[in-house]
Parts: structure tokens; sequence; C-alpha cells
């Protein structure tokens, strides 16, 4: 197939598979897994919006499969571990994860807390290492091709004044995703990294889910957010490019193509680096 990863059976329908969404309440959670349903897989819906959780499931139920909504703080693996548990002994395997759920937060280097960054490296980066601890090696062990979904941005690749926070946990998602593919490619299970620009959906009211212990009213500037270049696109659009992702089995999943100026910048300026160092 096109565009496929080397050494890997991409996975070919969804049809009667199970797929996990964490962040699944609302955004490009919901449209994943409203997707995948459509697509004919099962989907278990993780969130800590239990709200936003039953009205994703209510969807996935219209589209003809069966939902399971499970209360998630990815930030605990304790919590990620009960959520695999409970995936494997519903559906009785799991096929594609989507470790998807995100906090958004801005703020010089220079001037963010401690809680900042705990916060955010316990959701955005130990969220995914948690999915990844939970449920790669009972995939693996299912011995099916399967496809696990890092949902990155396009700050994972391209640093931006004002993120700091955010990008540092957005590029080690990448990195990881990069060597996971790579770990991954012997048993037939495919990666993804989701790197989106703008998107309509509520990152940016993040804080709402931030815990009391980790609050810090010195960083919290909901009018101070930084603004993305170029257009932004409905969540369905972006969940449209995951599934064809994982049925190519492609790596990264770059949404905007206003992406490409400042990454070819980017690795321009590492190739003249590279002759400047001669």
């Amino acid at each position: 197939m096109a565009g496929a990863t080397l050494g890997a059976v991409p996975l070919t329908s969804l049809k009667d598979r199970t797929a996990v969404v964490t962040g699944g309440a609302s955004g490009i959670g919901r449209a994943l897994a409203l997707r995948f349903a459509r697509e004919g897989a099962n989907v278990v819906v993780a969130d800590l919006d239990e709200a936003g959780t039953t009205e994703t499931v209510a969807g996935v139920s219209r589209a003809g499969r069966r939902g399971l909504a499970v209360r998630t703080d990815v930030s605990r693996l304790a919590d990620v571990e009960a959520l695999a548990a409970r995936a494997f002994a519903e559906f009785g395997g799991v096929h594609v994860v989507c470790n998807n759920a995100g906090v958004a937060l801005w703020g010089g280097l220079e001037s963010v807390s401690h809680q900042d960054w705990e916060w955010a490296m316990g959701v955005n980066l130990w969220g995914v290492i948690h999915g990844v601890e939970a449920f790669v090696p009972r995939m693996v062990a299912q011995k099916q091709p399967g496809h696990v979904v890092n949902t990155a941005s396009m700050a994972g690749l391209i640093a931006s004044q004002g993120l700091g926070v955010y990008n540092t946990t957005k590029y080690a998602v990448v990195g990881l995703s990069e060597t996971l593919q790579k770990d991954l490619r012997g048993y037939d299970i495919g990666v993804s990294v989701l790197c989106p620009m703008g998107v309509n959906t509520a990152i940016r009211q993040s804080e709402r889910n931030r815990p009391a212990a980790l609050r810090n009213q010195a960083t919290e500037r909901e009018g101070r957010a930084v603004e993305l270049i170029g257009r932004y696109l409905s969540p369905d659009h972006v969940a449209e490019r995951v599934l064809r992702a994982i049925y190519a089995n492609r790596l990264y999943v770059i949404t905007h193509e206003e992406g490409l100026t400042p990454l070819k910048r980017r690795f321009e300026r590492m190739a003249q680096a590279i002759e400047e160092s001669k």
C-alpha cells in the first residue's frame, strides 16, 4: 500500500474491531470515536468529563455499535491500567488505541510554575506513556494487527514563543511515537502521531479540568492565549485524516499544509548548522 510502513501489516478494516479513545468527551476525541463507530468498530471512550463521555457513547450507539464510557485520569497509571483491563474484559481485545487526551497552557518559560509543568506533563506526556504501558503489551500478546495513535501537535514539530511547556510535552510525544513505530513494526502494530495546527475544540478551556493542587493563578491567563497561524479545521476533518493514516499505516498525520513552510525553515536551519560546523 502506498505510504505504508515497511515490515508491518496495516489494519484494513475496523469492522467488529475495538477502539479505545482517551479524551473522548469532546473535540478530536469525540470525532475519532464516532468515525470509528461508523467504520464498524466498538468504542471505549475515556475522559474525566463524564457527561461529555456519555454523549459520545450515545453517538456510538446511534451508529449501531457498542460504546463503553470509562472515567479515566490519564495522568494516573492505575486509571489507565484499569481502562485497559476493562476494555479487554468487555470486548475480548483492542485493535486501535488513541492516546488523545491533552491540555493546553501558555506563558514564557521564565514565568511558568512547577504546577504548570506537572499538570501538562501528567496529561500530555505521561498520559501517552501510560497508554503505551497499559495497552501495547496486551496488543502484542493478542497477535493481531493493530494501531496506536498518539495526539501531539504541530507544536511538537515547531517551537513557538509562549508555548514552551506545551512544546516540550508535544515534542516528546513525537519522539516517543517515532521510536514506538520502529519497535512495533515486527508485531503488525502500526503507529501514527497526529500533529494538527488549529482545530475547533475546547482545548483552550483545559483549565476546567485542572486539579486544584496544580492550579497557579499567576499563569491562568485565558485572555493571552497564543494565536495559531492557518485555518481552524473541524474535528471531523481531522478524524477522517487519522482513519486514512491508520489504513495506510502512515506515521505522520499532519493536517495543515500551512505547516510546511515553518517545517522547511526548521530543517534548513539544521542543514545550515551542519555546513557551518564543518
